[in-house]
Parts: C-alpha cells; structure tokens; sequence
C-alpha cells in the first residue's frame, strides 16, 4: 500500500514494480537511469504519484 506525506503519493520499489509489472531490478535500473525520477528514503527508494504520471506520458 502506498504512503501518502501531506499530499503526496508515495510508492516503495516492490509495490511499484507490481503495478507496472515489471522485475524491481529493472524499475531501480530505471530510477538510477534517471529515466523515471525516484528518492531514497533510508534503505528503499520511493516513486511519487506525479513522478510515475510523469513517466507514463514520456513513454
């Protein structure tokens, strides 16, 4: 389940990479790619709402 902070949507590697059915190896390749913007919060990174909307449209 997503975290929300304020406003903002928050989705863990493992959830995200549920969603778009994809391995989480290749959505983290992607994160650091800079192809699909992401954060790290202590040991995992999190994708934002906005930044997953943001991907979609560019693909």
């Amino acid at each position: 389940m997503p975290i929300t902070v304020d406003t903002i949507v928050l989705y863990d590697v493992q959830e995200l990479s549920t969603l778009l059915k994809i391995h989480p190896r290749t959505l983290r390749e992607l994160i650091r790619s800079g192809k699909l913007k992401g954060q790290k919060i202590d040991q995992k990174w999190y994708v934002s709402e906005n930044n997953l909307q943001e991907y979609r449209n560019a693909a």
